[in-house]
């Protein structure tokens, strides 16, 4: 039965308010489960405390932060979770990651744990290893003395970039992995996401299709069938 256009318009309408709505409740309850599991990460240092640059600013893609070890585990507090555009530059301080259209994020030295390479990570899939992924700690945040709750736990999460170009991935990953203090953990290059992340669970992220690389597309963006 054909319908009058007027009411398949306002059908297809109401479909996508739902679907939009539906959306929307999986981020705030997904920024809810997190926040108070994940404190806030550092602010960003002014430019001078921030160290020499080693390297950058580099074009790429702030995939995702996920729970260390887990990358379906999203990060949806403090925007952490949020993928981006961005340019990423390496200080002897730390790793700064300015996005667009996103609160930029800042991994101080000292919380580098490693730096590995991987071809998927949180609904993001590619052909080849081409995320970075940075294992850094966020602290506890601090207390005041006349706050009667604990401290909220330091946290461990993995952070993926990918970079635009093919040749910075490697830069990338040695200048990152340039920042891992002495006597801590050995780097540990992994081969494949982990092995539950068949599939994204993230109903706003579904699993990309392979699409033919057109002019202009970055070298990094081949998404893996």
């Amino acid at each position: 039965m054909n319908l009058p256009q007027p009411v398949a318009v306002g059908i297809w309408v109401v479909l996508g308010v739902v679907l939009l709505t539906l959306v929307l409740l999986g981020r705030r309850r997904l920024e809810r489960r997190s926040a108070g599991v994940v404190p806030a990460p550092p602010a960003l240092p002014e430019e001078t405390a921030r160290g020499a640059v080693v390297l950058g600013p580099l074009d790429a893609l702030y995939v995702s932060s996920t729970v260390a070890g887990d990358w379906l585990a999203r990060v949806g507090a403090h925007g952490l979770g949020d993928r981006a555009q961005a340019q990423v530059t390496v200080h002897d301080g730390g790793v700064h990651v300015e996005r667009r259209g996103a609160p930029d994020v800042w991994v101080p030295a000292a919380s580098v744990e490693a730096a590995a390479l991987t071809p998927g990570m949180a609904g993001k899939f590619v052909g080849k290893e081409a995320i970075v992924v940075v294992t850094w700690t966020v602290p506890a945040e601090p207390v005041p003395a006349e706050a009667q709750a604990p401290a909220e736990p330091e946290v461990r999460l993995d952070t993926g970039l990918m970079p635009r170009h093919d040749h910075d991935v490697a830069r990338l990953l040695e200048a990152v992995r340039g920042l891992v203090p002495a006597g801590g953990r050995p780097d540990e290059r992994r081969t494949g996401a982990p092995s539950s992340a068949v599939a994204p669970t993230d109903p706003e992220d579904p699993a990309p299709t392979r699409e033919s690389a057109a002019p202009g597309t970055d070298e990094n963006d081949e998404e893996a069938p």
